[in-house]
């Protein structure tokens, strides 16, 4: 890096020819994964590769964001005026429209190690050229790679310095591992976005420190949102349970998902609203056992290696107080959120902002480097992670199929689980619902096995479903498989238990317990029948991006897509559907996706099926929408 003024360009492809000559037309870029990708400056280097042949690009990153698609008819008439909404002023990614459809030139590869979750699946060049990395060690391996430029988003202070804000995460620890290394300092380029939210510590740099920022009213778009989606009532029965494994004056990490906006809701709630909280728990048709049950006298600290708005939630609510000796509530490597995730930031007052401290994912992920310190701060530490499965053995299934192909990615969730076995008094909390809906299809998320493992079984820790909390941590093969049986639905659980049976890992004799046999949705709906306590359990626990017609929609069609391919199910709801779809309350969701009168056969049956999901799931329930 150099010591010498930066660069300042007004324009994107002037800064991208400048930075090509520098590299000789030889360009390694790694840009951040999620929110601080430099879309502009990315863009302009991209087209000119793709206009020049003799210009070599590599591209390193991870989580490449993208608008979302509607799977559906009915899910594209709810995106199109949500999107030209909240997306129409935030650019686009040149390089993954065109990855996307097979046309990247031959002088452009992009290789990811952690991809958007299932939106990759059916692209052969995404999946050739992911990196199974684990976060900690993706800066060491990048070094590795030869990168020579490194290129971010960045707000601009008052004081003429600048923020890595989002993204502090890779970068310094890149940085770094280049110098170490020995190789030449690659150039840092900024591209500076007022609307990203000046954060600082670890993550203030210089100006001095980049060789080239790129500023003008093209760079000052507004920042990639991410809504918030709607926690079901399996998810905020994990909460719960969650909830009450948190240790008063203990450390948390969780991260982004309706599972974990539903944990910070019910840390919430266990704290200001601790009679209904335990009311929830009592409720339930297995409840808690020897539960941390009281509101937070200490506080918690979070330690985490995504900033997500459940944080916010935890410190409005006063729960997140406890800090470091620098008074810092809540260390984090990177964020990503909603629109109005990103207006809490920008809004907080600059002393209360300090407190969160963005810094190097080595940090957060990791103990090396001040172990004592970290290990004395990071006390009854809870590592909140979700998994898409989990075998009978106790082994995780997070980020791929049993073919090869990639969800997503391993991310930090190895290092917390690892972390939870090296820090006293801390654990690992691997979460997932008992099932999965699929076009109709209920399968269990628990199998005897898997033919790919993220989390090794022998990294056992806390598993929490919808149904219990199996503590697995120590315990031999057979107390393993009657404890995950126990938290299994009760659908699948003779299927299980009759495997495990016929490899020799339970007696042929054992029968799960009565008690955990009525593991059922309908047994949980049942338990929180009351209005009281379905008013504590809101579809969206920390608010939404989207207006509460868009809101019951997409509560609505997430229900109709689950059942699409039950056939006996959707000619009821249907038959319910006709009867309901001139009902007043339900006129502004049927308008809002064009369904409010006329049309044709198909239009109708759409009408009968969305009166009905809306009735079922939304209006004719005691569950709020907003939290």
């Amino acid at each position: 890096m150099t010591a010498r003024p930066p660069a300042r360009f007004e324009d994107a492809e002037a800064c991208a020819d400048a930075l090509i000559a520098r590299l000789s037309g030889h360009v390694r870029l790694a840009i951040p994964l999620g929110l601080g990708k430099p879309v502009r400056l990315v863009n302009a280097l991209y087209r000119r590769a793709r206009a020049d042949s003799g210009i070599d690009l590599q591209i390193f990153t991870a989580l490449t964001l993208e608008r979302p698609v509607g799977r559906s008819d009915l899910e594209r008439r709810l995106l199109r005026p949500l999107v030209e909404r909240l997306y129409a002023d935030v650019p686009e990614l040149d390089y993954a429209a065109d990855r996307r459809r097979g046309r990247l030139p031959a002088n452009v590869r992009v290789e990811e190690f952690f991809l958007r979750p299932g939106a990759w699946l059916g692209v052969a060049e995404a999946q050739r050229h992911y990196a199974s990395l684990n976060y900690t060690h993706a800066a060491r391996d990048l070094a590795s790679r030869g990168v020579n430029l490194v290129a971010q988003l960045v707000a601009p202070g008052t004081d003429g310095t600048f923020s890595l804000s989002c993204n502090p995460d890779v970068t310094l620890d890149l940085l770094d591992a280049l110098r170490q290394a020995g190789a030449p300092a690659p150039l840092l380029a900024g591209e500076v976005n007022p609307a990203l939210p000046f954060m600082g510590g670890d993550a203030a740099l210089a100006a001095d420190r980049f060789d080239a920022l790129l500023a003008s009213a093209d760079t000052g778009y507004p920042l990639f949102p991410v809504p918030n989606r709607a926690a079901s009532l399996a998810e905020h029965a994990i909460a719960l349970r969650v909830a009450a494994l948190v240790r008063d004056g203990g450390t948390l990490q969780v991260g982004i998902g309706s599972i974990g906006d539903a944990v910070a809701h019910a840390i919430a709630l266990r704290h200001r609203d601790n009679d209904r909280y335990r009311a929830l728990l009592a409720a339930l048709p297995v409840a808690p056992q020897a539960a941390e049950l009281a509101p937070f006298t200490e506080g918690l600290y979070g330690s985490s290696e995504m900033l997500v708005e459940g944080f916010l939630h935890l410190r409005e609510a006063g729960v997140l107080r406890r800090t470091d000796p620098d008074g810092v509530y809540l260390h984090a490597g990177f964020f990503l959120g909603s629109a109005g995730f990103y207006d809490r930031l920008r809004a907080m007052p600059e002393a209360e902002r300090a407190g969160i401290g963005m810094t190097r994912i080595s940090v957060t992920n990791n103990l090396l480097g001040d172990e004592a310190g970290r290990r004395r701060q990071r006390r009854h530490a809870r590592f909140v992670n979700s998994v898409m499965l989990m075998t009978l053995l106790g082994a995780a299934v997070s980020d791929g199929l049993e073919d090869g192909r990639v969800v997503s990615g391993v991310g930090g969730q190895y290092n917390f689980v690892a972390m939870a076995h090296e820090l006293a008094g801390a654990r690992s909390i691997l979460v997932l619902p008992a099932t999965r809906n699929a076009g109709g299809t209920v399968s269990s998320n628990i199998v005897w096995r898997y033919g790919h493992v993220t989390i090794p079984r022998h990294l056992r820790d806390l598993v929490v479903t919808e149904y219990g909390c199996a503590d697995l941590r120590g315990a031999t093969d057979e107390e393993v498989i009657i404890r995950m049986l126990n938290v299994a639905d009760s659908r699948f659980q003779e299927r299980l238990r009759r495997a495990a049976v016929q490899a020799g890992k339970l007696p042929a004799a054992y029968r799960i317990p009565a008690r955990f046999r009525r593991n059922t949705p309908a047994a949980l709906a049942a338990a929180w029948s009351a209005p009281e306590l379905a008013a504590a359990l809101p579809h969206y626990p920390l608010g939404t991006d989207l207006d509460d017609t868009e809101a019951a929609l997409a509560v609505a069609l997430e229900a109709l897509a689950a059942g699409r391919g039950d056939r006996l199910g959707m000619l009821r709801a249907l038959r319910r559907g006709w009867r309901l779809a001139d009902a007043p309350h339900l006129q502004p969701a049927l308008a809002r996706l064009g369904l409010d009168s006329g049309g044709g056969i198909r239009d109708r049956a759409y009408r009968a099926l969305v009166a009905d999901a809306l009735e079922g799931h939304v209006y004719g329930t005691s569950r709020p929408l907003l939290g």
